[in-house]
């Protein structure tokens, strides 16, 4: 018996013009080129680098995504958040046209969670089921551990895991850290990192070349 399979962000051939899975929902957003979106994802008013990707069931809200970066399946950028001030915490008192008690929303309270955006740096690996709180950055060259809830600012180049996630360990000496963050080379145009990919494969050799 033969079977087709529909493309996913890791069969299908990528180029200037983002590719989304058919289930996925793009609202008010930025996509850079050569990015790629899973199936059943959500990004709502936030902005997604060049080459960076989506596997599926990712949800991003508020947020800014670098380049290069690799979200993992049921990842989660800003969740929602609940007016814990309140007398009640439910969504009554800001979605009001839903439930008829007025004919707009609360605008405030968007606006309290649009400004509390989530932001992600270049180079960044977010493990399966990661979750991103309102209002922290994780640095460049970072790793997310599978199933960490990021409630605090995560410097560049390190690994964090757990619930909340903490810091393990840095990828990369703090000399070498440095010298990445200058080269910067997830801003060098294509046609100079299609010259240099396989150097940007050994780390002595390129920090040798460019550092």
């Amino acid at each position: 018996m033969t079977t087709t399979q529909r493309p996913t962000h890791s069969s299908r051939r990528l180029g200037e013009t983002p590719w989304v899975h058919e289930t996925s929902r793009i609202v008010e957003s930025a996509l850079g080129p050569w990015t790629s979106i899973g199936a059943n994802c959500s990004i709502v008013e936030s902005s997604f680098g060049d080459y960076s990707y989506c596997a599926g069931d990712v949800a991003i809200i508020y947020s800014e995504v670098g380049k290069f970066c690799s979200f993992a399946s049921h990842v989660r950028l800003n969740p929602g958040n609940h007016p814990m001030d309140r007398v009640t915490q439910h969504h009554m008192t800001y979605r009001r046209a839903q439930y008829g008690f007025g004919e707009i929303d609360d605008k405030d309270f968007f606006d309290w969670r649009r400004a509390d955006k989530v932001t992600v740096g270049h180079d960044v690996w977010l493990g399966h089921g990661a979750l991103l709180m309102p209002g922290v950055t994780v640095g460049t060259g970072s790793v997310i551990g599978a199933g960490a809830v990021v409630t605090k600012d995560i410097e560049p180049y390190t690994i964090a895991v757990g619930v909340p996630a903490k810091p393990l360990r840095r990828r990369f000496p703090e000399d070498v850290v440095e010298k990445l963050l200058l080269i910067a080379w997830w801003d060098w145009p294509r046609a100079l990192i299609e010259e240099r990919l396989d150097e940007l494969c050994d780390l002595p050799l390129f920090l040798e070349k460019y550092g």
